[in-house]
């Protein structure tokens, strides 16, 4: 078996990647028990390392503690040894999440986030934009890759690896070197228009517009990318999220998550390339939702109880929670139907 690497974008904020990935990466660990789970926090907010932690203070003092040392336990500590090494002992900065967090299963880690991701940006896209010192010698691809490198490690030789990669919304560098590390690209998307127009976006950032701007086109990640002929992730899912409702999708939301599902298809008609190959005739946009979407619910309550106390919603067998002092209560019906849908989303990867 080979290792596999999952990448969670989109250039909005609020689509619900750290929440998704968490869910994700819990639930593939527990079905998954021959492979090892790495989540790499990309995001400077870390808040995916934060649930996976346990969520809440002690989550953060945790983080602060990975952050403090030396030579940090987060991902700002492999790129900083990768940049300068060429490569970095993945051992030394990952974190064994069940030592911490006793609600996840035993072959679930991290690669904490980190916010000195931000710091050390300018430092990245200056060394990628070095002058090479011989044909051989491409820094561009040299800091480009660091990732993609790493989600072809192992921890150990006969168990593969699935990674899921967080991000934030920014096209930074480092959010640039997330997207190359992954295999397959999971978009999320709310019911709403900026989560339908950044779609667009999120095309062209990737692959670039159709008409080059002659003055600046030269300079973006898309066009770089080409001439260095960098393999870019397959777009592999289409996530709505937020979509359903308690009675089921209300016809606003509906509308709103066609329009998205007919972006995306228009995008698959344009160069079916940039999609995972589903190996099935796609000949209507009915045919490239049943293939390319998935409808998650809103996790609501769940999400909240998920977020500050890290617990899987496999392990949330309780009706109320305490949260910073408030009693939430938690609907078992709410929490089957979102668990139903994450399940159904891991089984398709």
């Amino acid at each position: 078996m080979t290792n596999k690497s999952y990448v969670m974008w989109n250039n909005k904020g609020g689509v619900g990647k750290s929440t998704i990935t968490f869910h994700i990466a819990s639930v593939y660990a527990e079905q998954n028990p021959e492979r090892d789970v790495i989540v790499i926090d990309m995001c400077p907010q870390a808040n995916s390392s934060s649930m996976l932690l346990g969520g809440g203070r002690e989550s953060e003092t945790i983080l602060q503690e990975f952050i403090s040392k030396t030579e940090p336990q987060t991902i700002v500590g492999y790129i900083t040894e990768a940049t300068l090494s060429g490569d970095a002992n993945i051992n030394k900065y990952i974190t064994k999440v069940d030592t911490i967090n006793s609600n996840l299963s035993e072959n679930l880690y991290l690669i904490s986030g980190d916010g000195n991701l931000e710091l050390i940006a300018p430092l990245l896209s200056e060394r990628a934009d070095a002058t090479p010192l011989s044909a051989a010698d491409n820094p561009w691809i040299k800091i480009h890759s660091i990732i993609k490198l790493l989600t072809e490690k192992r921890l150990a030789e006969d168990r593969p690896c699935t990674f899921f990669i967080d991000t934030n919304p920014s096209f930074a560098i480092y959010t640039q070197l997330a997207i190359v590390g992954g295999q397959e690209l999971l978009v999320p998307v709310n019911a709403d228009d900026s989560s339908i127009f950044a779609i667009t976006g999120l095309f062209n950032l990737i692959w670039g517009n159709s008409v080059i701007h002659p003055v600046y086109g030269k300079y973006t990640f898309a066009e770089k990318a080409k001439s260095h002929n960098l393999e870019l992730p397959k777009i592999s899912y289409l996530l709505g999220n937020r979509f359903t409702q308690k009675i089921g999708a209300a016809n606003a939301f509906k509308a709103l998550s066609n329009e998205a599902i007919s972006r995306m298809y228009y995008e698959y008609r344009t160069d079916p390339n940039k999609f995972e190959n589903r190996n099935t005739n796609i000949t209507s946009e009915q045919d490239f939702e049943n293939s390319y979407s998935v409808e998650l619910r809103d996790f609501n309550s769940a999400g909240v109880v998920a977020a500050n106390q890290g617990i899987p919603l496999s392990k949330m067998d309780k009706h109320t929670y305490e949260v910073y002092g408030q009693k939430i209560q938690v609907s078992k019906e709410q929490r089957e139907l979102c668990k139903t849908a994450i399940d159904g989303l891991v089984a398709k990867l």
